[in-house]
């Protein structure tokens, strides 16, 4: 990991173009990208402890000019699973979106299935990478688990990036991993250790009713911080869904392997059936709005912001 990092260019653009939202609803802070026809069933990106809503820009910025609605959020400061169940709810109600895809990273994928778990209904299918089913283990490898909520932001911040894969990569994967340690370091101490209790709090996912045809599981086939008995745990809970396999792409695939992790999301919302508008798409102009409901609070940006189908096929053999 570099010491200093330029944001990268792509980047520059995307936040030149596609406006942040902030909206308070009830004691949680909701910041978010929503960008996309919005007569479409949106994909909802959770990340990770280590990512922001903007590590998905990649998928917003693609996935949106094919006339899909990408809304990609941060993981609030919520303490525990229910908390995270309700709040995600309230914040579905307040921006009058009912029924959703989930694609989650790492935390953020064991969030999604929770989420399903409980509100089935609202959930239409689920995209998993580097996920799991259950928090036992992490909580079991973490002595100090019952006072991370205590814990200073140095430590957590340090914990975090330990667990960031780190040494000679190829440049592609160095790239993601600069871009998500750059995001760690916006992150506030609550914010750390309220995602750091979600990964610690004990809990399993019990199946959900959804059907493995509408699950697709994404991995890459190079290494990932989740230890491979929980990969493989989650393998043998859907055996049914999808699976879409990269040859390379380390803990941030959507990062390093874009374009691939693009046409495996665009392939899997064809399968389930979500209808792209190319033809309400829209250039936006630089300060522009679009993509989010027009409520006042919705309308502010922060300027300060910086920073494998049913038979295993790759994306590499599907282009």
């Amino acid at each position: 990991m570099k010491g200093v990092s330029l944001a990268p260019g792509d980047y520059i653009h995307f936040k030149s173009q596609v406006p942040l939202h902030k909206i308070p609803i009830g004691t949680k802070q909701w910041r978010y990208y929503d960008f996309g026809p919005k007569v479409v069933s949106p994909l909802i990106c959770l990340p990770g402890i280590a990512g922001t809503a903007d590590i998905y820009y990649k998928q917003i910025m693609s996935l949106s000019m094919k006339g899909y609605r990408v809304i990609s959020v941060d993981i609030p400061q919520v303490w525990n699973h229910q908390e995270w169940i309700q709040s995600f709810e309230k914040f579905l109600d307040v921006i009058n979106v009912h029924h959703i895809h989930l694609y989650g990273t790492s935390l953020g994928g064991f969030l999604a299935q929770l989420f399903a778990q409980h509100r089935p209904r609202r959930v239409k299918s689920l995209i998993l990478s580097n996920a799991f089913l259950e928090t036992c283990s992490f909580a079991a490898a973490m002595p100090w688990a019952p006072i991370v909520g205590w814990s200073p932001s140095f430590l957590l911040k340090r914990y975090v990036l330990t667990g960031i894969r780190d040494g000679p990569q190829q440049p592609f994967i160095a790239d993601s991993v600069d871009f998500v340690v750059s995001q760690v370091e916006t992150l506030s101490r609550d914010d750390l250790a309220s995602r750091l209790t979600l990964t610690v709090d004990t809990a399993t996912v019990e199946p959900p009713l959804l059907s493995d045809s509408f699950i697709t599981i994404m991995d890459t086939n190079d290494y990932s911080a989740i230890p491979q008995q929980l990969e493989d745990q989650l393998s043998e809970r859907y055996p049914g869904a999808r699976r879409a396999y990269l040859k390379t792409g380390g803990d941030f695939p959507f990062l390093s392997r874009p374009d691939e992790v693009n046409l495996h999301l665009q392939l899997h919302l064809r399968q389930v059936e979500v209808e792209a508008q190319p033809d309400l798409v829209q250039s936006i102009p630089r300060g522009g709005t679009s993509g989010s409901p027009g409520k006042e609070n919705d309308k502010k940006k922060d300027p300060d912001d910086q920073p494998k189908d049913n038979g295993a096929v790759s994306a590499n053999q599907a282009t």
